[in-house]
């Protein structure tokens, strides 16, 4: 067994001590190294990386591995969580990304770090459009996504119409995705750069202008009347029949997918002018009855004998309609007697060989020049004719 000796050889307690204690000390460290260090992973916005460390908290842990965290970054589990060996520290940064979702623009904050996980977050449907792959990782500052999410839209081309669902952000991508191609006289009622919305409608029509009509139309012809002293008044006579003539015009025509839709008329061109229709005008007085002497003196006229009344009962109702029954009845508004003869009606019967006008025959010479009239006529010229019964 050795043994310590001091320099004179003899045998050191304290020297013997003072070994023991850096012994022990060592040891100590020793097992103080091996208890306190840690192995801790980070996963920093999916990229995992392990270190090695003597911290006792996530803020320490992220500290030594030189990982700054912003205020709005989320850390999980929290700064001040206690951490073991073999736990795993997740660091997801706060990024602000700029999306345009069915064209409308805005400024999106978010933790995740893919595209994949941003859309989720937005309860975008996975069938939308999106500018991005879902696993291109979002960067803090400077991403821009565009989305744009299935609509439904009607397609009308050319008169033929279509449903579809589409993803396309503008009308231009829509008829692109519908293998439309515009002929030189194709229109869209939209712009190619308009945002596609839910239910819109896209209507492409064939648009030809270069189309004409050429029409004739008749050109009515003008009657010309003259007064003529030898015609009885009241009668007319044509004395040159007029011929129409004819005008071409020339129209411009808007064409819509096959049908007219528009036409201006560019010329007129009159081809023949139309020809006058001559007529006469009688003005010849017609000679006034002579009347009896009764009749001149303002009295009844007791002239020519009527015959027996026939349908006296239907004349006596319709009298009674016309006049309230007065056969003597003149009121100067240019109708006579109980069933209200004008003049030319009642001299043109043959009422003249009774009295001048209605009101100065009898009842029975009324009757007599009614049923001559109600004999060519019928009860036409009577308002009250519906009063016969």
């Amino acid at each position: 067994m050795n043994r310590i000796f001091a320099t004179d050889g003899k045998f050191s307690p304290v020297k013997v001590g003072v070994q023991i204690a850096v012994v022990l000390a060592l040891v100590g460290g020793l097992l103080a190294f091996v208890v306190n260090n840690k192995t801790v992973k980070i996963n920093l916005d999916g990229r995992v990386s392990s270190v090695q460390t003597f911290g006792g908290d996530v803020a320490q842990v992220v500290k030594s591995a030189n990982i700054d965290v912003a205020s709005k970054d989320q850390v999980i589990p929290s700064l001040e969580s206690s951490v073991q060996d073999g736990t795993e520290v997740r660091i997801n940064r706060a990024k602000a990304v700029d999306v345009t979702l069915d064209g409308s623009a805005r400024q999106v904050d978010t933790h995740e770090s893919t595209v994949g996980g941003l859309i989720k977050q937005l309860g975008v449907k996975d069938s939308s459009r999106v500018s991005l792959p879902a696993d291109a990782t979002l960067d803090v500052q400077g991403t821009t996504l565009n989305i744009s999410t299935p609509k439904p839209v009607t397609l009308i081309v050319r008169g033929k119409g279509s449903k579809l669902t589409t993803t396309a952000a503008t009308v231009a991508d829509v008829l692109k995705e519908a293998k439309v191609t515009l002929g030189k006289n194709d229109v869209s009622a939209l712009p190619a750069t308009a945002p596609i919305t839910p239910n819109m409608t896209i209507k492409v029509s064939n648009v030809d202008k270069s189309r004409t009509a050429v029409v004739k139309d008749s050109i009515p012809f003008d009657v010309v009347k003259t007064n003529a002293p030898d015609l009885d008044k009241g009668t007319e006579k044509v004395t040159k029949e007029g011929v129409a003539g004819s005008v071409e015009k020339t129209y411009r025509l808007v064409i819509v997918d096959g049908k007219e839709a528009t036409r201006t008329l560019v010329t007129s061109k009159v081809v023949a002018e139309p020809v006058d229709q001559e007529v006469k005008v009688g003005t010849k007085e017609a000679p006034a009855p002579t009347p009896t002497p009764a009749a001149a003196s303002g009295g009844s006229n007791t002239g020519a004998a009527a015959p027996a009344a026939v349908n006296s009962g239907m004349w006596d109702r319709i009298a009674q309609c016309e006049s309230t029954g007065n056969w003597s009845i003149n009121t100067g508004n240019g109708y006579y007697g109980g069933l209200q003869f004008d003049i030319q009606t009642w001299l043109g019967a043959g009422g003249g060989a009774y009295a001048p006008n209605a009101s100065l025959a009898t009842r029975e010479q009324q009757i007599d020049i009614a049923n001559r009239v109600y004999a060519e006529r019928g009860l036409s010229p009577w308002g009250c004719g519906w009063a016969a019964g």
